[in-house]
């Protein structure tokens, strides 16, 4: 087995071969997984946000799907993959938190996931494989030796998607 490269909240990171990406307690986050089957060459953006157009203070862009993943893609392909054959996975955007008003914070887990898939079908790639949703968090871990997204959660188990 390879390195384990921690991916942070906020952050990006990519790895190769037999290496694996983790990214620790994703709630309302996403946690978007991108590999590539030739190269073995994987990424993984835990993205806070959905949209960077709607923040003024958005200097740090993985936290955002939209411009989290133009830059994993970019970096990416730099380490040899091939964005034609890029497939995503993804996991997370909970509803961590019930709120009794109409705001927005109860919802960003799903506008987390629904951004992701939006900008995975405006790029061109394919979603594969989906863990979102509910009301826990998970802990995910992309190995790039296959492809395999290892998700944990407290009280479900281990599922690879």
């Amino acid at each position: 087995m390879g390195n384990v490269i921690k991916v942070g909240m906020a952050d990006l990171q990519i790895a190769k071969g037999s290496d694996s990406l983790i990214t620790l307690g994703l709630g309302s986050c996403v946690g978007v997984a991108l590999y590539d089957p030739v190269s073995k060459v994987g990424g993984l953006l835990h993205a806070m946000l959905p949209d960077s157009t709607q923040i003024h203070q958005n200097s740090n862009k993985a936290k955002f799907v939209d411009t989290g993943l133009d830059i994993l893609i970019s970096k990416m392909v730099d380490a040899g993959a091939s964005k034609s054959r890029l497939k995503a996975k993804l996991a997370g955007g909970a509803k961590m938190f019930a709120f009794n008003d109409n705001s927005n914070l109860g919802g960003i887990g799903d506008r987390n996931a629904e951004a992701a898939k939006k900008k995975l079908r405006t790029l061109g790639i394919r979603l594969i494989a989906e863990d979102t949703g509910l009301n826990y968090g998970r802990t995910v871990e992309l190995y790039c030796e296959n492809g395999d997204y290892h998700i944990r959660s407290v009280g479900h188990g281990v599922k690879i998607i």
